[in-house]
């Protein structure tokens, strides 16, 4: 199905955040290329009521009960990425019952893994205070901004869909300067080691 509730385009994202957005591969991998340490909080797993556009994607009845998962992503000891994910019950006893019990493991793993996993276009939305998700995704924050931008996407599996939502977190701007101090860092101790250890 077509996601008509979101945008097709994150128009208004800075150039900052964009490439974060509009990235096809796997989140998951993408943050861990760029830190140190990469880990995954589980906050919730089981049964819950989800919005009313993620159940009409799902092809769910409205308000009934569906699979929910939601988890922050941490990179360095920081929370970058607050993810849910939600499919219809019925499923984790079909195509996703590999997602019942990830724990503290990144759902990236198995959809990027699998090769009859499909994956549907990426839709946007700046979320505001109003937003559940956002609410949810700020908690952790001690400054929360006016807004968070998120993406979503449908992934099928034997024609079953499950919707995956990651909001992204103020943190995340940070990961490729990290990367770049790494690298810096990784240079000039090779450096010191050659003018140290000179070869004969």
């Amino acid at each position: 199905m077509n996601d008509t509730y979101w945008n097709s385009a994150a128009l208004g994202a800075g150039a900052d955040l964009s490439p974060w957005l509009r990235d096809h591969g796997s989140l998951t991998q993408r943050i861990q290329q760029r830190c140190g340490h990469f880990s995954v909080r589980n906050l919730y797993s089981g049964l819950a009521r989800i919005a009313l556009d993620e159940s009409a994607l799902l092809g769910i009845a409205p308000h009934q009960l569906a699979w929910s998962r939601e988890v922050f992503l941490y990179a360095d000891g920081q929370p970058v990425v607050f993810a849910h994910s939600t499919c219809a019950a019925d499923h984790l006893r079909g195509a996703w019952q590999a997602v019942r019990g990830l724990g503290n493991k990144p759902l990236g793993a198995v959809l990027f893994s699998h090769p009859q996993v499909v994956r549907k276009p990426l839709h946007y939305k700046a979320l505001h205070f109003h937003h559940p998700l956002y609410r949810r995704a700020a908690a952790i924050l001690p400054e929360p901004p006016d807004r968070l931008w998120a993406r979503r996407s449908l992934f099928y599996l034997h024609h079953e869909p499950l919707l995956v939502t990651e909001v992204f977190l103020p943190e995340i701007l940070s990961l490729g300067l990290r990367s770049e101090e790494r690298g810096r860092t990784d240079a000039h101790s090779c450096i010191q080691s050659s003018v140290l250890n000179p070869q004969s």
